[in-house]
């Protein structure tokens, strides 16, 4: 009782801003960029920060929550650099794979595995039929790219399976292909 009444006879705050930090690649050097829905869910701006230090706004042009993909467009005078886009319906189990990612705001972050499994449906409200792989992928690093030998983006990095909320040899990339 004591503390309902505490909250109940506080003033009302202003809501504070929520910040997400994430990942994400340009797949197109006019700038759009693919991402995870989860890491622009909520976001009234976005601030795409690049590898040459420069920052800029994004639009979200597209995202579709189920999937957990998101497409961003930014505007820049440069042309920006793009990454190769690989065959996800290639991938073999005991491929290795590099993931890149920003994890707690570490920035461009590579973690190497191997893919452990393919097709997995989670637990969840997700559909996708992920590729699972041992790289290390931390918060702020959904939405990186997961990289083959040949350089080519073939999943996009999504969901870890964790019960303490960090990196546990399980990680899950949705298929570049989807």
């Amino acid at each position: 009782d004591s503390f309902k009444r505490f909250f109940d006879e506080m003033p009302d705050m202003p809501a504070r801003p929520r910040s997400s930090v994430g990942s994400g690649f340009i797949i197109s050097a006019d700038g759009y960029i693919v991402t995870n829905a989860h890491v622009v869910e909520g976001m009234s701006s976005i601030t795409v920060g690049l590898s040459d230090q420069a920052e800029l706004t994004a639009q979200v042009i597209g995202a579709d929550k189920r999937s957990d993909i998101a497409l961003l467009k930014i505007k820049s005078d440069a042309t920006l650099p793009t990454v190769k886009i690989g065959d996800s319906a290639k991938v073999k189990v005991g491929q290795w794979v590099l993931a890149i990612g920003s994890p707690f705001g570490f920035n461009s972050t590579a973690s190497q595995g191997i893919i452990s499994a393919l097709g997995r449906n989670l637990p969840s409200d997700n559909y996708v039929p992920f590729i699972q792989t041992d790289a290390a992928v931390n918060p702020g690093s959904s939405g990186g790219p997961l990289f083959n030998l040949r350089g080519e983006v073939v999943g996009i990095n999504s969901q870890i399976y964790s019960r303490t909320g960090g990196y546990m040899g399980l990680s899950f990339a949705i298929p570049i292909k989807l």
